[in-house]
């Protein structure tokens, strides 16, 4: 099943109808290359259909959020921002200045983290992990 089945899965099995407004935001849900806000998800949808609803953006997030299907990420003062849960595993650095959130994967940190937790008796079912930063100024 792709990304654009699943989220119509779930939207019907919460008893959510598909309409062409929920359409166009799982569209900006599956394209968005950035983790955008409801406001960002309500601004490219409605370049899509000007009919779609804040309401409609928020219930729809919700549901797909409440089925695990769409991660809800709360970046310090950055406030709510959305991405597909289907993705690969990785993390994130957030820039202080400008508010972009950079995806990163590192294999060193995997193993550092699951080494830390094996050493205080843990095995890691899950974890998340952000980082705050400033770029460095150019030489």
């Amino acid at each position: 099943m792709d990304a654009s089945d699943e989220l119509e899965t779930d939207l019907r099995s919460e008893g959510v109808r598909v309409t062409r407004q929920r359409l166009a935001i799982l569209h900006v849900l599956r394209e968005a290359k950035d983790h955008p806000r409801a406001e960002d998800i309500l601004s490219r949808a409605r370049a899509q259909d000007p009919s779609v609803s804040q309401a409609t953006v928020y219930r729809t997030l919700a549901v797909l959020e409440k089925s695990g299907t769409v991660l809800r990420n709360e970046f310090d003062g950055a406030g709510a921002r959305y991405e597909l849960a289907n993705r690969d595993h990785h993390d994130h650095l957030i820039d202080l200045d400008t508010g972009a959130v950079i995806e990163f994967q590192s294999d060193k940190i995997e193993r550092l983290q699951a080494e830390i937790a094996a050493a205080l008796g843990y095995d890691i079912e899950w974890h998340r992990l952000e980082l705050y930063g400033r770029r460095r100024p150019r030489d």
